[in-house]
């Protein structure tokens, strides 16, 4: 079987994308915008790893500690694991991978497709394929191997696949990450309570937690924005108190604890339990819990910002607060079961869990924003049902809220929260959703390198050999423990994926059609000069995906309606990531076919923070346009000799596009 292709790319696709002032959201903007992202930053992104104190050792130790000196091997573990993982390789490299200021793993998938052409539908724009010309750079072995990977990617049908399917597993299990952060955030938030009333029963604990969880998914309607401000002194104030509780420790129990800072302790660690220390990483790896938000939040924020926030908050607090509880442990081990608040100051109790409680809905905003950010993404690659976005931002296009969404993942942790109850299944849960993200972002990462960064193997083979070793050790822990909660995720994605699936196979077979039966022009002369075909008066619109050729839908409405305006447009609407379109330069014309036809082609651009005007505003516009088009036209058209020919984008008519032979 084989399908007709255009040959040649017209020129509209990329003039669609050009209007005056385009700054990505992504771009870094001065030092006061950054310092104020930074500042938002840390109330949506780092309210996850912030509050992983809460439940880490005790999910680490859960049959309790056996040596003291694994205490010290574990906070070892802990630490260099949030340096290696969130730190240099999200922060420091990962983040650079942005497409157009997004990130995520549709973002890597997208930024992928921009320099070769694996999508599962050929709408690569003109763009595209002017980065995916090589043959500007200058010869090198870098050059070469991008090039050959390039080639093998594109004729590989099995390679498209599975990248496809990696890449809509990682949202999967992003959306899965999602869901549970809030159920074992709040669950471990306000278990603590029971260290002051311990006649709290397991269930009342679990009916505490669900109007929470209630209050956290109903104020996303907000926007990150306003939801950031809101969170942001908060989780400060949480920072500030893990911070200086864990110093207050450190100095208190055991100062010495700093020598966890020497990685040999993991080394003697693994030696004293073997097998029981390779379980234990199961919960060791819940320190980093959130950290695929960093990434999946890049467009919410700028490299810049996340990077200050990280390395200037976060880390200092939250490596001080592990240290303080480890000091703490190494003095009482048998409290390992509730480390956090055993070792609290006694005055420090209520405060600290009033913002423990606060942190921890807070805890949740990171993955939820960062599910709605690839969500927005996978709706403008054809991957997902067409919901509503909702823009919360006139200031930052990634600044997303999608309520069908939202509504959907509430639930879902409302219902994990009642049937698990216990933070302990959730977090085996938990782990294999972080796991599988780190480990699809190091495959498509590697893959970024080396076919747009085009660095050199050495750093490619290191990058990938440390990360993918670390991930894997990390993911046959808690692989051990599917039957205990693990198979959870891998149920959300399977449901998931096959949505997405669906969704995208039907949306490329639309595609494909329309694409294989465009009606050639000469077709479309012969039916306009049928006698029983009209010409009435008016502008007739038809709209098409398509943003080129003419859709067989067409040839079905003249067969039926045998009739067409004396004016004819197939409109397209293109949405691009800046805020505003300014209305001169919202429509761009096309010629299709003769000009006696008196047919065009037209794409009507908005930015995100545009509204669509009502229908007698955008007749008007679009008259006003049209009519300045024609006379253009016109005028080039009585200026230019008869055999002239041009490559000037004004006198492109569709109607000299050739179709080919393709092979499917």
């Amino acid at each position: 079987e084989t399908t007709k292709r255009l040959e040649r790319q017209d020129s509209l696709i990329g003039d669609a994308e050009k209007v005056s002032n385009i700054k990505g959201h992504g771009s870094e903007g001065n030092w006061t915008q950054v310092l104020h992202l930074a500042f938002q930053s840390i109330g949506i992104i780092y309210g996850d790893v912030g509050t992983s104190p809460l439940y880490c050792y005790s999910s680490t130790f859960p049959n309790g500690v056996k040596d003291k000196d694994d205490i010290l091997g574990v906070l070892s573990l802990i630490l260099y694991t949030l340096i290696l993982l969130p730190m240099i390789k999200y922060v420091f490299i990962v983040l650079y991978a942005d497409d157009n200021g997004d990130g995520g793993t549709f973002a890597l998938y997208s930024l992928i497709s921009r320099y070769s052409k694996i999508r599962l539908i050929p709408n690569q724009q003109a763009e595209d394929s002017m980065v995916s010309n090589y043959s500007i750079e200058s010869p090198s072995l870098s050059l070469k191997r991008a090039q050959w990977l390039k080639e093998k990617l594109e004729s590989s049908k099995a390679a498209k696949i599975g990248l496809f399917t990696i890449t809509i597993l990682g949202t999967s299990m992003v959306m899965g990450d999602g869901t549970l952060t809030p159920a074992i955030s709040v669950l471990s938030a306000v278990s603590g309570i029971k260290e002051k009333v311990p006649s709290l029963t397991e269930t009342q604990i679990v009916w505490i937690s669900v109007p929470i969880l209630f209050m956290l998914f109903s104020v996303q309607r907000f926007g990150t924005d306003k939801v950031g401000y809101s969170f942001a002194p908060i989780i400060s104030v949480w920072f500030v108190l893990i911070a200086g509780i864990g110093i207050y420790n450190i100095v208190v129990y055991e100062i010495t604890i700093l020598r966890a800072f020497n990685p040999m302790h993991i080394l003697y660690y693994f030696g004293r339990n073997g097998k029981e220390a390779w379980i234990s990483l199961g919960g060791a790896i819940l320190c980093v819990t959130g950290t695929e938000g960093m990434y999946a939040d890049l467009g919410h924020f700028n490299i810049t910002a996340i990077q200050i926030s990280f390395n200037g908050v976060l880390f200092p607090s939250v490596a001080l607060c592990y240290m303080g509880q480890a000091a703490y442990l190494r003095k009482f081990p048998e409290n390992v079961a509730d480390t956090f608040y055993r070792s609290l100051p006694a005055p420090m109790f209520w405060p600290t869990f009033t913002v423990a409680i606060l942190s921890a809905i807070i805890a949740s905003q990171a993955m939820l924003s960062g599910a709605f950010a690839i969500l927005s993404k996978a709706l403008s690659l054809g991957c997902f049902p067409r919901v509503r976005v909702i823009h919360t931002s006139k200031h930052h296009q990634g600044q997303v809220y999608i309520p069908e969404v939202n509504f959907l993942m509430g639930l879902a942790s409302v219902i994990i929260t009642i049937t698990f109850r216990t933070t302990t299944e959730i977090g085996n849960a938990y782990g294999i959703c972080v796991v599988t993200v780190f480990s699809i972002t190091t495959h498509l990462m590697t893959i970024v390198m080396l076919l747009v960064w085009k660095k050199n193997i050495i750093f490619i083979l290191l990058f990938y050999v440390v990360f993918s070793s670390i991930e894997w050790i990390y993911l046959s822990s808690i692989l051990s423990k599917f039957i205990q909660g693990g198979y959870l995720p891998f149920c959300f994605a399977l449901v998931l994926m096959a949505l997405m699936v669906t969704w995208h196979y039907v949306h490329v077979m639309k595609y494909w059609y329309e694409l294989d039966h465009i009606v050639p022009i000469d077709e479309v002369t012969a039916l306009l000069e049928k006698h029983n075909v009209q010409r009435i008066p008016g502008v007739g619109i038809l709209y098409s995906e398509l943003v080129q050729g003419i859709p067989p839908v067409f040839l079905r409405l003249v067969e039926k309606i045998p009739s067409v305006h004396s004016i004819f447009l197939f409109m397209s609407i293109k949405h691009l990531p800046i805020p505003h379109v300014a209305p001169v330069e919202r429509f761009v014309f096309r010629q299709v076919g003769p000009r006696e036809h008196r047919m065009f082609r037209c794409v009507a651009r908005y930015g995100y923070s545009d509204g669509v005007e009502d229908s007698g505003q955008f007749a008007r516009f679009l008259a006003e346009r049209l009519k300045m088009f024609i006379e253009d036209e016109n005028a080039f058209a009585v200026e230019k000799p008869e055999n002239e020919d041009t490559d000037s984008p004004s006198g492109v008519s569709e109607g000299q596009t050739k179709p080919r032979k393709r092979s499917s």
